[in-house]
C-alpha cells in the first residue's frame, strides 16, 4: 500500500482517530494502574502523577502528529527512510513492528489472565487466547476503517458502564484514604509518574492511523481528545480505588479496580456485583488494544516488504500466540508488559522529537500549513 492509493473505503475521521486512541490506551492499565502507581509512590497521591504523566504524553503526542504532518498519507514505515535511509530505517521499522506484536501478545494474555480467573474459571489460558485471536482477524480482515468503526461501537458502552460502576463505588468510598495531601512531598509523586506514563501508551498509533484520516490538519485534535478521556478516566479509577481500599489494600491487590467492584452489593438492582459487568466490558478494551497492535505490526510488514497485508495478518497470528504463552503466570506477565513499557518510552518519546529535527534541517517532507 503505498502513499499515494490509500483507499477511500480505509479513510478514517478525525473522531474515528482519537477513539482509536483512547481504545488502545484503556487496555489492562485501568485493572492495574491503582497498584502500580502506589507500589512505586508509596502514597496516596499519584492522582497528581497522572496528571504530570498525561502532559508529558501530551506533548509527546504532539511531536509525533508535527513529524505525520509534514508527511502526510504516509505511516511510519513508509516515511523514516527518507529521513535516515533504508538500512537505518530498516532496523527502527522492526523495532516499532517487535513493539506492538509483544505489546497484542502482552495484552491478550492479560486478558486470558483475568477472564480465568473470575468468568471461565478452569478453562486453559491457551484455548481463551486462540478464541480471541481469531475473533480479533476476523476484525483486522475489513481493514482500518472497519477497525476504527467497532470501536465507535465499543467505547460508548464502555464509559456508560464504567461511570455506572464507579459511581456505585462511592458508598464506600473515604475521602481520608486519600488525606493528606503531598503529606511525604513532592518526591514520592515523581516516583509515581513513570507505572502512570506506561499506562498512556497508545498515541503512537498515530504513526500508523494519521496515513488513513481525510483531514491530516486535524490530527492535534484527535490527539487531545484522545489523551484526555483516558486521563479523565485514570484519574477516576485511581482515585476511587484508593478511596475505597485505602493505599495497604491497594498493593494487596492483583486486579484492585476489580476488587473494588467486588466490595459492595447493590441489592434490588439487575446487577447486584458488579465486577463481571466491568469487566465484560474491559474485555472489549484489551481486545481493542490487541486489534489495533496486530494491524499496526502487519502493516508495518506489508510496506516493507511491499506484499499484501491479508496473508500477514494470517502469518503474525501464531507469532503472537507464542509470545503470549512465554509468561509462567501473572508475575511473569506482568514483567513482560514492564519491559516493553519501558523500551516504548525511549522508542516513542525521543526518537520522534530527534526525527522532526533531523527532517527539518534536511528539509525532509512537506512543511505543514
Amino acid at each position: 500500500m503505498s502513499s499515494s492509493n490509500i483507499n477511500p473505503n480505509d479513510q478514517i475521521t478525525t473522531a474515528q482517530a482519537a477513539v482509536m486512541i483512547i481504545n488502545y490506551m484503556l487496555g489492562a492499565g485501568v485493572l492495574t494502574l491503582p497498584r502500580t502507581t502506589v507500589e512505586a509512590a508509596k502514597t496516596p497521591d499519584v492522582w497528581i502523577s497522572i496528571l504530570i504523566s498525561a502532559f508529558i504524553i501530551l506533548l509527546a503526542g504532539f511531536i509525533v502528529i508535527a513529524l505525520c504532518r509534514r508527511f502526510q498519507g504516509k505511516t511510519w514505515f513508509q516515511f523514516v527512510p527518507e529521513i535516515t535511509g533504508k538500512g537505518l530505517a530498516f532496523v527502527l521499522s522492526l523495532l516499532f513492528i517487535g513493539y506492538f506484536v509483544i505489546i497484542s501478545a502482552f495484552e491478550i494474555r492479560v486478558m486470558a489472565e483475568v477472564t480465568g480467573l473470575y468468568l471461565l474459571e478452569g478453562t486453559p489460558v491457551w484455548a481463551i487466547i486462540m478464541t480471541f485471536m481469531w475473533i480479533g482477524l476476523y476484525l483486522t480482515l475489513g481493514g482500518i476503517n472497519c477497525i476504527a468503526r467497532m470501536y465507535e461501537i465499543i467505547l460508548p458502552i464502555t464509559l456508560v458502564f464504567f461511570v455506572i460502576a464507579i459511581l456505585l463505588s462511592i458508598k464506600i468510598f473515604d475521602i481520608n484514604n486519600l488525606r493528606p495531601v503531598l503529606g511525604s512531598g513532592f518526591m514520592p509523586v515523581l516516583k509515581g509518574v513513570k507505572p502512570s506514563l506506561l499506562s498512556f501508551t497508545g498515541y503512537e498509533i498515530m504513526f500508523v492511523a494519521m496515513a488513513f484520516m481525510n483531514s491530516p490538519k486535524k490530527g492535534t485534535k484527535a490527539m487531545i481528545v484522545g489523551i484526555t478521556v483516558p486521563m479523565v478516566i485514570y484519574l477516576i479509577t485511581v482515585i476511587m480505588v484508593i478511596g475505597g481500599l485505602s493505599i495497604h489494600g491497594v498493593q494487596k491487590r492483583t486486579w484492585p479496580t476489580l476488587d473494588l467492584m467486588r466490595s459492595f452489593e447493590m441489592q434490588g438492582l439487575i446487577f447486584e456485583r458488579f465486577e463481571s459487568l466491568l469487566l465484560v466490558i474491559w474485555i472489549m478494551q484489551i481486545f481493542s488494544t490487541f486489534t489495533i497492535t496486530h494491524y499496526a505490526a502487519s502493516i508495518g510488514w506489508s510496506q516493507l516488504l511491499k506484499k499484501n497485508i491479508r496473508p500477514i495478518l494470517f502469518i503474525l497470528l501464531p507469532i503472537i500466540f507464542l509470545i503470549a504463552m512465554i509468561p509462567k503466570d501473572v508475575t511473569e506477565t506482568f514483567k513482560l508488559g514492564d519491559t516493553v513499557g519501558n523500551i516504548s518510552i525511549y522508542l516513542f518519546g525521543a526518537l520522534p522529537l530527534i526525527l522532526l529535527l533531523i527532517s527539518i534541517a534536511r528539509k525532509k517532507g512537506v512543511k505543514p500549513n
